[in-house]
């Protein structure tokens, strides 16, 4: 699989398109950045994926050797991913991470490409009717996601 990947921001523009109160399940944090994985798999979109401090789930790449993974489930959430299509949502400037996070991600590149490709894939299947999943196999893996907000960058109706 072709991809570039790097960690970027989010803009105040996604942020003012996008609000909390009609899209909830985003993550915002009052004066903190949107700081993510932003992989172009050469896509009509680039898909963004989180850093979180906590993650329940499975759905997510969860860091291990880390100093924050030691004290919570740190990791990238696939739940949370942002697919963006216009280049002013990604803000240029120099995002800071914790290194050994940026080091863990950096050396499960291909893991975490694959994985979150994967469950998009996955997304797309069931809503668009290609290939269904058990009602409950659908709702315990995108209950909580974010995907539902971008059907228009996905293309579908």
């Amino acid at each position: 699989m072709d991809f570039v990947a790097d960690v970027y921001q989010l803009t105040q523009d996604f942020l003012n398109d996008y609000p909390k109160t009609s899209y909830p399940e985003l993550m915002y944090k009052l004066g903190r950045p949107y700081s993510c994985l932003l992989i172009d798999a050469y896509l009509d979109y680039y898909i963004c994926i989180p850093f979180r401090s906590h993650i329940n789930h499975t759905n997510a790449f969860m860091f291990r050797g880390t100093q924050r993974s030691m004290r919570s489930k740190s990791g990238l959430d696939y739940t949370k991913m942002v697919l963006v299509n216009k280049d002013h949502y990604i803000d240029n400037k120099k995002v800071v991470v914790d290194q050994d996070e940026y080091n863990e991600m950096q050396k499960h590149l291909l893991q975490i490409v694959t994985e979150s490709v994967a469950y998009l894939e996955k997304y797309i299947n069931h809503v668009t009717g290609k290939k269904m999943m058990h009602p409950r196999e659908f709702i315990r893996n995108y209950q909580y996601s974010t995907l539902v907000y971008f059907h228009d960058v996905l293309g579908i109706e």
